[in-house]
This record gives C-alpha cells, structure tokens and sequence, in this order.
C-alpha cells in the first residue's frame, strides 16, 4: 500500500513539474530579445575613452542586399556585460520622434536596435584588454546604420560610444520578392518591399517565358504607419518605416513552365532601377496528373547568421529549416508557412530580415501563409483571442507583407489548388465555431473539391483545431485548442479530408486517421482504400523554442518528436501520395506513410460521411 502511494506521489510530481515546464513554455512565447532591453532607461554618457568603428561605410557596390561589417571596439572601462546595438535609421536619438502623449517626454532612444551583440561574443579578453572586433551581416533595410556601446548591460544602458555610418549604394533598390498563388491557377503574385514610392517612381515586373518575348505587369503599392499599430511596441520603440510595399499579378500562365521575372521601378527622370533575375516554375492546373512536392511547416521566427540578438534562444532551429529547404530546393514546388511567421512581436524590423532570409526559397516557389497568434492577436482589435501576443501589430504587418488569394486580408481564411491538391487554409485567430462566417467557408472549401479530379483534399491552422499531445493543451484538458474540433469534426469526416495539419505547438506528432477520439483504421504506414477518418498533424517545429509533451499516452497518436523538423508531401499521381517527416538538422526522413486508392475509394460510405439512403425507386 505505501508502496503504490509512493508511485502515484511521484507520477504527480512528474505531472506538476511539466505542467510548470510548459507555463513557462507558453509564457516565453511573447518574449522577444529586445523586449529586455531598458529603451526608456538609457543613460548618455559619451566618452572619449570608448569610440566603435564600422567598416566597410559603404555596403552593395556590387547590388548586393547583404554584407558583412567588421566593428572595432575599444573601451578602457570594459565589462562583461557591454554590449553593441546596431540601429537603423543610424540617428537614433530622441529628436527623431514625439512623444504619443503630451504630457509625457519621449524617451532617450525611440526605437529598439535592429539587432544587437555582447563585445564579448569572439573576444574573450575583452574585460582585460578593452579591444574588440565583431562580425556583423547587414541587409538592405532603406535606411543608414550605426553602432553604439553601451555598457551598464540590457537593462540600465549606459552609452558610450557611437560609431561612423553605414550604408547601402542603393537602400530604395527592390528586394526580397515573395511568390505566392493567386485566386486563379494560372496566375502568380510577386510581393516586393522597396524605399520608393508612388510619388517618385512606377512600380513593375517584367517577366516571360525563358528565351520568350518579355512582358511588364504593373503593381499596385501599399504601406502603413505608426497609426495602423494597434499598441506598443509596434507603436512605440518597436516601430520602424516599413517601406512601401509592392504586389504585381503575373496572369494567363502556361502550366507547369518556367518563367524569369525582375522588378523594376521607372524614376521620374526615365531612368530604371532593376532587381536581379529570378525564376519560378507555374502552377499545374487543378487535376493535372504530374509530380507535385509541398511542404508544410510553422512557427519557424527568424534567426541570425551572425548569432545576434540570441538573448534567450528565441527561435534556434530556424537557419536549420531554412538551410535544409534551399539546399532542396528543386525538389520543391510550394512552400506553406502556417503560423508565427517571424516572432517579430511588434518590433518591425524584424520583418525585413525575416524575408531577407527566406529570399531563395519565396523567390523561387509560392510561399503561402496563415496567419498565427503572434501575427494577429491583440485585445479589442478583433482577433478570437483576447492576449497580446502580436506586439501590437494586429495582423497589419503581415497582411501587407505577405499577399494570399483571401477576399478581404484582416479574414485571413484561403483557399488554393495545386494540382491534384485542395488546400483549405483557416484562420485560427478568428471565430471558426459552427454558425460563423469562417465555418461557412471552411465547409464550402471542402464542399467545391472535385474530388475526381483534387484526390488530396487537406486542412491547414495555425492552432490546433484537432488532436495534440503538447502538454500546454493536455493541462487545459483538450489535448487540443478547445472548442477546435466541436463542429469541424463532422466536417472533416462528411467531406473526407485527408489531412488536417498545425502549428502553435513546436513539435512533431501524427495521429491515426482518427474521429471522435477513436482510431479508424488500425494502419500506420501504408494506407489502401478509405482512411475512414482524418489523420491529424502537429508540424510546429519550424525554428522557435520547442514545447513538451504530455507524460500521457493518447490512443491516437503514432508518433512524436521533441525536435526542429517540416513535412514534404508528394503527389505522384491521383492513386498514390507519399508524407514524410524531416527532421531540420539534417534534412533526413525519421516519420513517413503512403496512401493508395482508387477514387472509388472516396465516394465510399464510412462512419458519419454519408446521407442515408432508401431503396424506393
């Protein structure tokens, strides 16, 4: 007796100690490096005892969006916690902003660092010696740059010392271009940030098929400013000029062909500035029988090459994932991101290097998005969830950043076809619940699949709407996000979708092909004929902090995974579909099953899929 008294006191100490693993967990999710840094708390004390030298001055000579700078340090006061912010625009001091109410100064600095480094990181004998040098990747942000010291640590920073300016030949130049589908198959959008706007130059894209007559499509221009943030810090020192943003409409594509496209702005006085070449490959259209390869992943955030800004390990896996999908690329033919785009949770900048980073993959194949909590979530502003995950973006960012074929952006629910596929994209951050706009479309969605034709029919969230053993969501008692699965349930089995994957939490899990709880079929690997039930996936490991399971054992899942990893699904053919798990460090298959039917196999009757029926004739 007093042994299994023992036992079940130590399974609730298992149980309390991942309970409060996974708050702190859930709570860490908000915090973004530069949250700890003390903006209103900074002390001016410049000092000829420090100075920072930055080198080269000048930066894309050659139209390079990236380069390297090399930062000389020398303090003759120095300590282990000094460290270098870099800020752009390089003037960063009050006399650049107002304050938001009258009644209160601004503070010293009006915006956080673009990144940051302690002087420490490659040069150990700092705190003796003073002298440092740091290795730091710059991008084209439409902006000068600068890099101060400040001793005193991230919370009560002390300036020292503020270096020459650094700056790109051509910081307007158009940049980082983001493929994506439009809301016909034959049609590809390309979204672009520049520095020029309407006023100063016209907006295009000129493209055609290789060796083929060229063509211009003009794009339209979108921006938003320091009003459209619904709170700090996007509002406050995480706010900074986003550029103008472009979208061109490439139509009347021929399917499956590869075509060259640049971006170009025409200046008032005749002259063109011009991106380099880039190439993507269209669209089968919906049914075409070819080789179709997707791949799915969220929560992935933004990380740098150079190892700034890793305060507190904020999104570790994401150069991985990266690496792992541009060294594959030609494999590849579209890309869904499906939540957490980048953590930049209000601080702005962020944005840029995130699709500085992603630039070889979306140039080249569609990126498509969903939108996440820390896109969309803030209070009063009309998002499910009342939190303020965003940062007090709202959503605005990345509906103006990214384009998707939705009806109006801030209902950021989709629909896509991709040859044998049908994706149906929901928006999490808002009201999905039977009765609602959003549950309308998610069942039209599923309603308009020819099926004959789209075999592939899958269901993409952010949050997870269906089954999950994170331990966040078994505390809450769901093992998934509540109220998820009580109305799409019966969708999911009436049109029998096939699939259904998540982000939010960041890890790996497969269910069987499950409904209501039950496992419908007992196959794990290999699939024939109807799956009878919806097979549910959690590929959240994208790139930021990763989140425990339950120590329980749920009866629908098959496998999990603590670690960084993205799905690829390959459509061979309208019988035959291969899903693999791969894990980001590698690039390595460690999760995979096949389905293999027929298309008699979907018109099948299973468990709650059919409308009765009567012998009369």
């Amino acid at each position: 007796m007093m042994g299994d008294m023992i036992q079940v006191l130590g399974f609730s100490l298992l149980v309390g100690f991942w309970v409060l693993l996974s708050l702190e967990e859930v709570t860490s999710h908000g915090d973004h490096p530069f949250a700890r840094i003390g903006i209103h708390q900074v002390t001016f004390a410049l000092s000829d005892a420090a100075y920072v030298k930055a080198s080269p001055a000048i930066l894309g000579s050659k139209d390079q969006n990236s380069e390297w700078v090399t930062v000389y340090i020398s303090n003759q006061n120095p300590s282990i916690d000094d460290w270098i912010g870099v800020f752009s625009p390089a003037n960063f001091s009050d006399s650049t902003c107002l304050p938001e109410n009258s009644r209160f100064s601004p503070p010293y600095l009006c915006s956080a660092p673009i990144k940051f480094q302690y002087a420490n990181y490659t040069n150990p004998n700092y705190k003796v010696t003073g002298e440092a040098s740091l290795k730091l990747q710059l991008i084209n942000q439409r902006s000068d740059f600068s890099f101060a010291l400040f001793t005193g640590g991230l919370s009560t920073p002390i300036l020292v010392a503020v270096s020459n300016t650094v700056a790109f030949e051509n910081p307007n130049a158009p940049i980082y271009p983001r493929l994506a589908q439009g809301k016909m198959w034959d049609e590809m959008t390309v979204t672009w940030t520049s520095g020029y706007g309407i006023t100063e130059a016209q907006p295009f894209v000129e493209w055609g098929k290789i060796g083929g007559d060229q063509r211009h499509s003009s794009a339209g221009t979108l921006t938003f400013d320091r009003r459209s943030m619904c709170g700090a810090p996007a509002r406050t020192v995480g706010w900074r000029d986003p550029g103008y943003i472009h979208t061109s409409f490439l139509k009347d594509l021929w399917p499956n062909q590869v075509y060259t496209y640049k971006l170009g702005h025409k200046l008032l006085n005749g002259t063109t500035i011009w991106s380099q070449m880039y190439q993507f490959k269209s669209s089968p259209y919906p049914g075409q029988d070819s080789l179709q390869r997707v791949i799915i992943f969220g929560d992935m955030g933004k990380d740098e090459a150079d190892g700034s800004n890793e305060y507190n390990n904020f999104q570790p896996g994401s150069l991985n994932t990266t690496k792992q999908l541009i060294d594959d690329l030609e494999n590849i033919d579209i890309v869904f991101h499906i939540g957490d785009i980048c953590y930049a949770n209000g601080y702005l900048s962020q944005w840029d290097q995130f699709t500085s980073q992603i630039e070889p993959i979306a140039s080249a194949v569609p990126y498509m998005i969903a939108s996440g909590n820390h896109e969309r979530d803030w209070p009063n502003s009309g998002s499910f969830y009342e939190n303020d995950d965003s940062g007090g973006e709202c959503g605005v960012v990345a509906q103006t950043m990214f384009h998707v074929p939705t009806v109006n952006r801030d209902k950021f629910w989709y629909s896509t076809d991709y040859g044998m596929f049908r994706f149906c994209i929901a928006d999490s951050e808002h009201d999905w619940r039977e009765g609602t706009e959003q549950y309308n479309f998610i069942e039209q969605c599923f309603a308009s699949a020819d099926r004959q034709k789209q075999p592939w029919l899958i269901f993409i969230a952010h949050r997870v709407l269906g089954y999950s053993s994170s331990l966040f969501y078994a505390v809450e008692g769901s093992f998934g996000e509540p109220m998820g699965r009580d109305g799409l349930q019966k969708l999911w089995q009436k049109y029998k979708v096939d699939i259904a994957i998540y982000g939010h939490a960041h890890n790996y899990e497969r269910t069987c092909p499950v409904y209501e709880n039950i496992c419908m079929n007992d196959e794990k690997n290999h699939y024939e004929g109807s799956l009878k039930g919806t097979i549910h996936v959690v590929a959240g490991g994208g790139g930021a902090d990763l989140t425990p399971f339950t120590p329980f054992n749920t009866t629908w899942s098959i496998f999990r995974d603590y670690d960084y990893g993205f799905l690829k699904l390959t459509a061979f053919d309208h019988s035959t579909l291969l899903f693999e798990y791969k894990k980001s460090r590698d690039g390595k298959v460690y999760d995979s099953f096949t389905i293999s039917r027929d298309y008699r196999d979907i018109l099948s009757c299973t468990v709650d899929s059919c409308s009765s029926t009567t012998l009369a004739s």
